[in-house]
């Protein structure tokens, strides 16, 4: 009598267990063409059926089969996408990003960065900063010449105070073409963190100073 091993069997046993299933209502092509077989040898004799309809039929099952797989390979796209859009987002943690905003948190001997583009035919350009209550602290004005001016507030009104720390707004007109006109403002941010959406959709950077930032709507990475 032959012997069996009760390791082999056990492990045996294990895979077939974990082997995925195949769901009943799952139709694959193995069974679509054993269906198509059997509605041939049962069909009426008098009235056979026309082999037209079975290659139109097995062409749109081709075709559902197809879209499933590309589907499948989307998802698997969309996935690496993912991990490797979150990898690029660590590599970010600790440095400094230029974003579109309207305000940036100050503490206490902190300063403030920035970028400003000034259009052509620009005559003058100033920017102010105001405190938490809508009050002016500081005006500061930009050479007219177009192009992109990089700036540094350092905490202090227009007298030189030092400001307690906070939140402070900043806004920019210039004169362009005997109009005013709003420009926008890039300030600047240290990555703390990233955080991926439930959707995975996009990534986004923690900053203390301008709080949680698109990764899309970063400008420069300094």
């Amino acid at each position: 009598m032959a012997s069996t091993d009760p390791i082999a069997a056990l492990a045996a046993q294990t895979q077939a267990a974990n082997a995925p299933k195949k769901k009943v209502t799952d139709l694959g092509i193995d069974d679509f063409l054993a269906l198509m077989t059997a509605q041939l040898k049962n069909q009426d004799p008098m009235k056979p059926l026309d082999s037209t309809e079975f290659v139109a039929q097995l062409a749109q099952f081709g075709t559902v089969s197809g879209v499933q797989g590309m589907q499948t390979s989307l998802t698997n796209l969309t996935d690496s996408m993912r991990s490797a859009q979150a990898l690029q987002g660590t590599s970010l943690v600790g440095h400094d990003v230029l974003s579109p905003a309207s305000s940036a948190t100050v503490s206490t001997g902190g300063s403030v960065r920035g970028s400003l583009d000034v259009p052509v035919g620009t005559a003058a350009v100033q920017m102010v900063v105001k405190d938490a209550s809508g009050q002016v602290v500081r005006n500061i004005s930009f050479p007219p010449a177009s192009g992109s001016h990089d700036f540094v507030w350092d905490g202090m009104d227009d007298r030189g105070a030092a400001l307690p720390a906070g939140t402070y707004s900043f806004s920019a007109v210039g004169n362009v073409g005997g109009t005013n006109q709003a420009l926008e403002i890039l300030l600047s941010g240290r990555v703390s963190s990233v955080s991926i959406d439930a959707s995975g959709a996009g990534l986004t950077l923690n900053t203390g100073a301008l709080g949680p930032l698109s990764l899309a709507n970063v400008r420069r990475v300094m």
